[in-house]
């Protein structure tokens, strides 16, 4: 059977635990927030664009996590984000990622991924997809290009992956291009580079993997109780203040495939 750009979304839903309940649905200023009854709460990014329409709130805690889940195939960012966040409840919870990787938590690096592979990008054609901050001093080592959809000084707008993007050495994603569904073609257009993607928003899953990326670089909420306050409260970088923390994750040479 020929791949779909969907096959990536269904591998995410499905890997989650059948008989998981949303328990906690927040949708903050800054980041979507959900509970899972088997433990763990998953973040995603809420979109900045378009109004936020959620035609079934009030109606989504107490639902099989998976049917959350599955609101991140609609064309809804709000909703799509909300689903984002259900399924990383169930991936990025502690346990799971111990659990799935085969690594104690306290044992993954705690930097950011352009820090954590600085050394790496030093001369080498690096594209990175969303503006992400302190990314200046990566020019003075690398021959570095940012693609935004709300380009900055500098930036090129993202329809430039089409042609920027094959070619690249190194290309990082933020994984808020899992919620507006850019993601597969991204994967696509990076044949043959090291793909990370990147962000609070990022599944941390070896399914992932099988898709071409070859590291990981998201969120594990530790503290729950603290990160949904938060969330409620209107926090953003807050998050990481209370509860939460980012790891990084690579696959083993065996596990990374190229895109395609």
């Amino acid at each position: 059977m020929a791949a779909s750009n969907w096959d990536i979304y269904d591998a995410l839903i499905e890997a989650l635990p059948g008989n998981a309940k949303a328990t906690a649905c927040v949708c903050g200023l800054h980041w979507m927030g959900v509970r899972s009854s088997h433990g763990g709460v998953g973040v995603a990014m809420t979109p900045s664009d378009g109004p936020p329409l959620f035609a079934e709130a009030g109606s989504y805690t107490g639902r099989p996590l998976r049917d959350v889940a599955a609101l991140i195939k609609s064309w809804n960012f709000y909703e799509a984000a909300l689903g984002l966040a259900a399924i990383n409840a169930a991936l990025n919870n502690p346990e799971a990622v111990e659990a799935t990787h085969g690594v104690p938590l306290g044992t993954l690096p705690r930097a950011n991924c352009f820090h954590y592979l600085r050394e790496e990008f030093r001369g080498k054609n690096v594209a990175v997809v969303g503006h992400f901050r302190d990314l200046e001093p990566l020019k003075e080592i690398c021959s570095l290009t940012i693609l935004e959809r709300k380009p900055q000084a500098g930036d090129l707008p993202d329809p430039a992956c089409e042609y920027v993007l094959p070619g690249q050495d190194i290309v990082v994603i933020t994984a808020v291009t899992l919620i507006n569904k850019t993601l597969p073609r991204l994967l696509q257009l990076s044949q043959g580079a090291k793909i990370v993607l990147t962000g609070p928003s990022t599944p941390l899953t070896p399914l992932l993997y099988e898709h071409g990326v070859s590291m990981l670089a998201g969120l594990v909420v530790q503290d729950e109780d603290a990160v949904l306050r938060t969330l409620q409260e209107g926090g953003q970088h807050q998050l990481f203040d209370f509860g939460a923390r980012m790891v990084t994750l690579e696959a083993a040479p065996h596990l990374a495939r190229r895109a395609g």
